[in-house]
């Protein structure tokens, strides 16, 4: 299988939601939300896409690389699971690295917070990003979709309605 950023991403964020789209369903086309965050990617910095360029390496798509200075530039938009963010961003490092491409780093940028958080990869992060792929593997094959878990930032989600379908949902 290959492990792309959204499936690491999603592996952070809801293993249910990484189940539903490894298993070929997807509602992220049907989100306001989404919608609204792929246009802050592309307002936001009108003029990088000429200095940087969007690289896809195996199943690793970052929306900017700065080759000079060997930065990710990850455009988000909002914090609020930025550790999800973060991880899918190391990840992304991780998979420039083995494809030899040594000495890469990382920037979050949040264009609407105007928050930037500096991200890189150390030698533990490599080890949990290993045990991370392996998880992921194992989700996306098994049989079974997991059980939806409810989380404050669920009704956000474009999965909420195919997950909570029979209940009112309430934040908690």
């Amino acid at each position: 299988m290959r492990i792309t950023g959204t499936h690491f991403n999603y592996h952070q964020v809801c293993k249910r939601k990484l189940w539903l789209f490894a298993n070929g369903i997807n509602m992220e086309q049907n989100s306001e939300l989404v919608a609204e965050g792929k246009f802050i990617h592309e307002a936001s910095y009108p003029k990088r896409s000429e200095k940087y360029e969007e690289v896809e390496i195996d199943g690793a798509k970052v929306d900017f690389f700065d080759a000079k200075n060997k930065v990710i530039h990850e455009i988000k938009k909002s914090n609020k699971i930025e550790a999800a963010h973060s991880w899918q961003l190391k990840y992304y490092i991780y998979v420039f690295e083995k494809n030899g491409i040594s000495g890469v780093s990382g920037v979050l940028e949040y264009p609407t917070m105007r928050k930037a958080e500096t991200v890189s990869l150390s030698d533990d992060d490599r080890k949990q990003i290993e045990k991370i792929c392996a998880e992921i593997e194992q989700i996306c094959d098994d049989e079974h979709c997991p059980k939806a878990v409810k989380k404050g930032f669920c009704k956000n989600c474009s999965y909420c309605d195919m997950c909570f379908v029979n209940e009112n949902f309430d934040e908690e």
